[in-house]
């Protein structure tokens, strides 16, 4: 039976199954975090209830690790929990694999396609892995979805949490809000002001996720009849070029200030006066006209 390394799918996507492998015991020191780690968040307690399963058991998994510029010196691609864990343990040394990467760009793809994998990433953390893996290598959706091994449907719902304002992401890092909170928010991205609104409902109320879609839905509905009523107040308005000519025009003959006031096909006139005779001329004006 071939032996089992710990390694996910993204390793023998990237490196295929004849990537060599070597497997020791490494000092814990001589190991440097993953620069391109997309996890940004780590729950203390998590780490703190890890490292008591770690004295008592020991590193299961090995981290996996490649060589890095400075000799003797190893870099993190797959396992901070577990490496900061092992610290907080007093571990010396942990078990390790080390893979031979060559190049920047295999190294971010690796550790990118590894952590992704992993059920223990926040969907905001999730989605800006996925992102990256986008952006910098020019994957699709569906291509992405193929190297970690997951639905394409999934991708594209964790994406589209990045449209969120960067509130209601916080509220999802930290679990205030739960990804299905921000997919039914994302109805009202175009309205900022609207979506605190609601957040500040769900939070308060201890809404449900079906709760927060009913009120997003209904919400999102008078939004778009709003703007469509004034898209038609608009478009019976005069034209700005025309109401600025008759503001001239009107100004220059009554010699006062002038302002035209429109809702829709419907509007005023407003003219001031400066005082009880600077009012009785205007009366005059426009009466015997």
């Amino acid at each position: 039976m071939a032996k089992q390394t710990g390694l996910g799918l993204g390793a023998s996507l990237l490196f295929g199954k004849e990537q060599e492998e070597r497997f020791f015991q490494c000092e814990i020191d001589k190991i440097v975090p993953n620069k391109h780690q997309p996890r940004a968040n780590f729950n203390d307690a998590e780490i703190e209830e890890l490292s008591r399963s770690i004295r008592e058991k020991g590193v299961i998994q090995p981290l996996i690790v490649t060589n890095s510029t400075q000799p003797g010196i190893f870099e993190l691609v797959a396992g901070e929990r577990r490496l900061r864990a092992s610290k907080l343990a007093d571990l010396q040394t942990v078990p390790v694999i080390v893979l031979d990467i060559h190049d920047e760009q295999s190294l971010l793809e690796l550790a990118l396609i590894e952590n992704v994998q992993r059920t223990d990433l926040n969907p905001i953390e999730e989605a800006e892995a996925y992102y990256k893996l986008i952006d910098k290598f020019g994957y699709t959706q569906e291509e992405t979805a193929q190297r970690v091994g997951k639905n394409r449907s999934t991708i594209t719902n964790l994406l589209r949490l990045l449209n969120l304002p960067q509130f209601v992401k916080t509220d999802i890092i930290d679990g205030t809000l739960s990804e299905g909170h921000g997919r039914a928010l994302l109805r009202l991205a175009d309205d900022p002001l609207k979506i605190k609104e609601l957040r500040d409902l769900i939070v308060n109320k201890n809404l449900s996720v079906r709760q927060t879609e009913q009120l997003a839905r209904t919400a999102a509905s008078v939004t778009a009849a709003s703007k469509r009523k004034q898209a038609t107040i608009k478009e019976d308005e005069i034209p700005a070029s025309y109401c600025s000519t008759i503001t001239n025009q009107l100004t220059n003959r009554l010699h006062s200030r002038i302002n035209i006031v429109q809702n829709g096909s419907r509007g005023k006139i407003e003219i001031e006066y400066y005082s009880l005779d600077d009012l009785e001329r205007l009366v005059n004006l426009i009466v015997n006209d």
